[in-house]
């Protein structure tokens, strides 16, 4: 390594050990994240991250043709609800659809029921769920399964699970697989604070 590169390395050392974690690095830094949305609920009214004050939220963005982040993901969610027994009174569980074409907030509702019917899905239109996703950092496209059916395709999409707290201010993400148990816990710690 000459002189030149290995000066430019350590001028990004500071910002490098000011990341929460590796995973920031990679998608840009939770700090970012802008924890609004406005969307469609489960009777086609409009829903936004203020319809929640007072509680906290859990969020996970997916699709219901997933074949299996978005199931599993909405297994765990499930789980925690059921962990935290009557503390769940204090979590919303929300699903957000990337695949506003497809899944409507009837078929949301149906698909969300299968796990949780406390869990609510929301969509809208593109624009709108373009909107929520960028505001969350979340990616996703769309990848055609069949050239020549346009129906056919999937959504590639980031995953995890965004929390906000009561004042409806982002607190944390919690990467694809995170144990459900360590959820719990610090949500139960997080509803003891003041």
């Amino acid at each position: 390594m000459n002189r030149r590169a290995f000066c430019l390395l350590l001028g990004t050392l500071p910002a490098l050990a000011s990341a929460t974690s590796a995973h920031d690095l990679l998608i840009g830094g939770v700090r970012d994240i802008r924890p609004r949305y406005l969307l469609v609920g489960p009777q086609g009214s409009a829903v936004s991250n203020e319809d929640f004050r007072g509680r906290f939220q859990l969020i996970a963005f997916g699709y219901t043709f997933c074949p299996d982040i978005c199931p599993t993901t909405l297994l765990e969610m499930a789980e925690i609800l059921k962990l935290l027994g009557e503390d769940a009174r204090q979590l919303q569980g929300i699903f957000i659809s990337v695949d506003p074409e497809r899944d409507t907030p009837a078929s949301l509702a149906t698909y969300t029921g299968f796990f949780d019917p406390r869990i609510v899905g929301l969509t809208g239109s593109p624009a709108l769920v373009q909107a929520a996703a960028r505001n969350f950092k979340v990616r996703y496209a769309k990848v055609a399964r069949d050239a020549g059916d346009p129906n056919l395709y999937a959504v590639d999409h980031s995953a995890g699970l965004y929390l906000l707290g009561p004042d409806s201010r982002f607190i944390k993400k919690y990467g694809y697989g995170t144990s459900t148990q360590l959820i719990t816990d610090e949500l139960r710690d997080l509803f003891r604070q003041p």
